[in-house]
């Protein structure tokens, strides 16, 4: 991301607050199909919409991606959260009244099915590459509470995914 647009957005520049909005928005909406994969497109537009409002108080422009990220991770744990927000799941398991993780073919479907905690831990330090401390950063929370976050969600993934 080029931290000059980043400075003529803050600056007013709606063109180039539109060509950074547009850029950022497939991250932004990957990111919160992973953690909150039923809310995710409410979690997408919440976020887009923090990056809006606080981009002019964004201190250090080269840092946006971790910015961007942290503000995205936040939103969707939130509305994850909510107590109307459920894991979509086929009909075969809505019926049943313990899940069942029989058949799991996708890794998409098991994530879907870890807690949204441990589903944000996994899918930072997996898919987003991120250490344990920035993991930390991003969601407010203690080293060492990501540390046993992310244990427990890789034990909890392996096991659906071998049963």
């Amino acid at each position: 991301m080029d931290p000059a647009k980043v400075v003529a957005a803050q600056q007013g520049d709606a063109l180039a607050l539109d060509e950074l909005l547009d850029e950022l928005a497939p991250y932004v909406r990957r990111l919160c199909a992973r953690i909150a994969p039923a809310a995710a497109d409410d979690a997408a537009q919440e976020a887009l919409l923090a990056v809006f409002r606080g981009l002019p108080s964004l201190r250090a422009p080269e840092a946006i991606m971790t910015w961007v990220r942290s503000v995205t991770v936040r939103t969707a744990m939130r509305l994850v959260r909510q107590p109307d927000q459920e894991v979509a799941v086929g009909p075969a398991l809505a019926e049943r009244s313990v899940p069942s993780f029989e058949g799991l073919a996708d890794i998409d479907d098991a994530l879907a099915r870890l807690p949204p905690s441990q589903r944000a831990v996994l899918v930072l330090r997996t898919r987003e590459g991120l250490t344990e401390e920035e993991i930390a950063t991003a969601l407010g929370i203690p080293a060492g509470t990501v540390k046993s976050r992310l244990h427990r969600a890789r034990a909890a993934f392996r096991e659906m995914w071998e049963s």
